[in-house]
Order: structure tokens, then sequence, then C-alpha cells
């Protein structure tokens, strides 16, 4: 018998052994591979980290690609983070023994601004321009972010904005020209920007001249952009430009518009006015005999109406036929707005919250009629002098965020974000120190799913 042998070594695949003339070859198996997303997310924020872990046969090399592109990682962990928008697929290859194996993952990238929690500021009407405050939902606070995605501002006096079809509205009184006539730099009065990234996609001035003070905006769709001033309702189509006043909606109030089921619903007085999509008139306007000073959508698609004249109530409206559904009275507190321009009642399923525009908050179980005091911010918040426009429940969360300011003049620069969590004992749960410029409103990005 004739043998021959080779020599082993760490990258030795075959083995050659010759027998009466008879080769046999034996191959060594391809290396076995896996890989695990460490950080067990799936679906994250651009410039969030997502780190892969591969489970490999001990010896192997590794190449690893996003996409189908090599990167310059080659240990077993490698750490995802990207900008772009989008599925992308993370894929692993182990070499060993001249043959390799290859695993993949996918992971998903939404913008930085899709989920959380937007301040929106006015500014000081004479020296600046609105702006642009973000709460990721970990808890970190940008301030600016409009400017720092587009490298331009909000218009003065920034109001309110709204969320749909994967854009932000963002509505301002003055635009370019504040109340005095000096002219700012800045987008405009109605601002449309991507609502993930924020970055700008049009903007309106000139076609919203006739408007007085715009201070609210909610959308049906692009041809339907209802927007309030002093003088009522108008329907703006964005894509032709063209802004039609609607009949009836004089006197609708300066507060957050309330939408449901494609309609909108408008406080005015001791009405509600219903809104729908082309229609150039009110649909119907709601008498409540009382004044109205808070419409929102409940989680059910119906209508949440709170008023203020005695005695006070918390009314729930069917959407489709305006009928009452059930009013509740309220005994103590306050549901006044104030002089804000967001609602006095805010809403996270069955339970309300209101604070009648100050410090103390109260929270109402409608299903069970019961109102309770919570708790006074100013013994929990230094500075909590006063409240600038009105609370807002987190609508997964439950927690509730107050706005305050110390004072006015140069004093506005001192305040607060405070967020509270009333199942704690002691319910002050963050508080955020100085990014406001006249909060104009809370904006959960939730709210508009």
């Amino acid at each position: 018998m004739k043998k021959s042998f080779l020599a082993l070594g760490a990258v030795v695949a075959l083995v050659t052994v010759s027998c009466s003339k008879k080769d046999t070859l034996v191959s060594l198996p391809a290396p076995e591979v896996a890989i695990e997303n460490v950080t067990a997310l799936n679906d994250v924020a651009q410039e969030d980290t997502v780190v892969f872990k591969v489970k490999a046969t001990g010896g192997s090399a590794f190449v690893w690609t996003v996409d189908g592109k090599d990167v310059t990682v080659k240990d077993s962990l490698f750490s995802f983070v990207s900008s772009d928008l989008g599925e992308h697929t993370i894929a692993v290859t182990a070499l060993k023994n001249d043959k390799s194996n290859s695993a993949e993952a996918s992971v998903t990238v939404h913008g930085k601004y899709k989920y959380g929690t937007f301040i929106l500021n006015e500014g000081n009407m004479t020296t600046e321009n609105g702006s642009l405050t973000f709460i990721s939902p970990n808890g970190v606070v940008t301030d600016s972010v409009y400017f720092k995605v587009n490298g331009t501002e909000l218009g003065n006096v920034a109001q309110d904005l709204f969320i749909s079809n994967n854009k932000m509205y963002i509505i301002s009184q003055n635009g370019k020209t504040n109340a005095v006539g000096n002219s700012f730099s800045n987008d405009g009065m109605l601002i449309v920007a991507n609502a993930e990234t924020l970055k700008k996609e049009a903007a309106y001035n000139d076609e919203l001249t006739a408007l007085k003070w715009p201070t609210h905006v909610a959308v049906l769709n692009a041809e339907n952009v209802i927007l309030r001033d002093n003088n009522g309702l108008y329907r703006f189509n964005s894509t032709a430009k063209t802004l039609t006043f609607i009949k009836g909606s004089k006197s609708a109030a300066k507060m957050t518009m309330a939408v449901s089921n494609n309609k909108i619903f408008a406080a005015a007085g001791t009405k509600v006015y219903v809104v729908e999509a082309d229609k150039d008139t009110l649909t119907y306007a709601l008498d409540m005999k009382a004044t109205v000073s808070g419409v929102v959508r409940a989680s059910d698609g119906n209508i949440w109406v709170s008023t203020t004249t005695a005695p006070a109530k918390i009314s729930k409206i069917n959407y489709r036929d305006y009928s009452l559904i059930k009013a509740n009275e309220i005994a103590i507190g306050s549901l006044s707005a104030g002089f804000g321009a967001t609602p006095g009642i805010t809403a996270k399923g069955d339970t309300l919250y209101f604070s009648g525009a100050g410090t103390k908050i109260y929270r109402h179980v409608f299903s069970m009629g019961s109102t309770e005091f919570m708790g006074d911010a100013k013994t929990m918040v230094e500075n909590a002098n006063i409240v600038y426009n009105n609370i807002a429940v987190h609508p997964l969360t439950g927690e509730v965020y107050l706005n305050t300011i110390k004072a006015y003049g140069w004093d506005y620069l001192i305040n607060n974000i405070s967020v509270f969590n009333f199942n704690n004992a002691a319910p002050l749960r963050l508080n955020y120190q100085n990014y406001t410029n006249f909060p104009a409103g809370i904006f959960f990005t939730y709210n508009f799913k």
C-alpha cells in the first residue's frame, strides 16, 4: 500500500489519501452561521444604533454587508446606523475551510421625528420667529429642530400644527411680517414638512394674504386644509393654491380643532361647528347652550366637548349624528381654556384632565362620573408661575405634560416642560428646563394616527 501525506494547517480544506491508486477526497464542512439582533429592535429612528452579533463555527472569518454592499467591519459584532428611510438587509458571511455560509436580518428605519412629542413655540413676536422643540420617545430633548433640518425658520408667532398623510402642517399668525409691520426672514405663514424628517416640502404665504391672524389648522387632505382666522374658517386647497371662506363659520374660536372620521369639529362660542371635505358651507352647528372651552376627539371616534357655563360639563357627542351620548357635571376645578389657544380638556381613553389654564390639575373618569384633585404643579416645579397654554395627556403613557414660564418680559426664557405621572407617589417624573419660547401647544405624534 502506498500512502501520500499533506501537512495540515489552519486553512487546509482537503485531505488526500491514495490507496491502490484510488484517491478519496474528504471534504470538511462549511461553517455554521446565524445572526442575532442584540438590540432586539427591528424598527428604529434615523441615526439610532442596532447591534448585530454573528454566531458561527470557531475560526471563521466574517464579511458584513448592508443592502448588498460591503462594510469595513470584520469582527463578530456590527453596529448598524443609517439615515436612509426604509427596510435594510444586514447580512454576514462566515468563511472557513474555503467554504462559506451566510445569514441575514432586516431592520426598518423611520424618520427620527415620526414618533415623539413636539412643543410648538410662538417665539417673541417682536424679535424672533417660531420654533419647534422635540422630545424623543427616550426622553431626549432637541430644540429648534425645524431649523436644524432645513436651515430656515418657521413663521412669526407659530400657533398650531397638524399631521396628515405623513405631512406636518404648521401655521403661524404673522408669516413673514409681524403685527407691527416688521419683516422677518422665514418660510412663511403655512409650512408643509415631511412628518418623519421635517424636511420642508412646501410653503405658502402670498396665497394666504386674505387671512387675518390665522391661528389653527386641521387637515382632511391636500385639497381640504382648514384654516381658522379672526373671521372664521377657510378651506385651502394646497394643490390648486385657492382659499375659500366657509359660509356660516364666523365666530370660530381661537382653539384647536378636532378631526374624526373625515369631519372637522371646531368650537365657536356656545356652538360646535362641523366641516366636511369639499364643502364651502358648514355641515352642522351643534348648540351646546353653554360656552365651549374644548373640543377633542375621543379614542372611539366620538367627540369630547367641555363647557364652562354653570354648571360646567364634559359631554360626549356622537360624531355621526351629533347627538348627546352623555354629559357629566364638573363640581370642582375649572374647565376654562384661559387666554390660550388649546382646549380646556385633554383625554386618554375614558380619563380626562383639566387645570383651568392654571397649575392645579384635576382628573375626571367619565364612565364613573368622578373628579379628583391630582396636585398643584406650583408646589413641585420651580418657577411654574404662569401656565402657557393648556395641559396635554400622552395618549400612550397617560402622563400629563404642562408648559409654564416664570413671568413675562425676558423671564419667559425661564420655563419648564413638566411631565407628571399621577400613579406615582412623587408625581413629577421629568422636568425639562428652558427649552420653550412662549409655547403654543403640546403635540403627540401618536394622536394623529
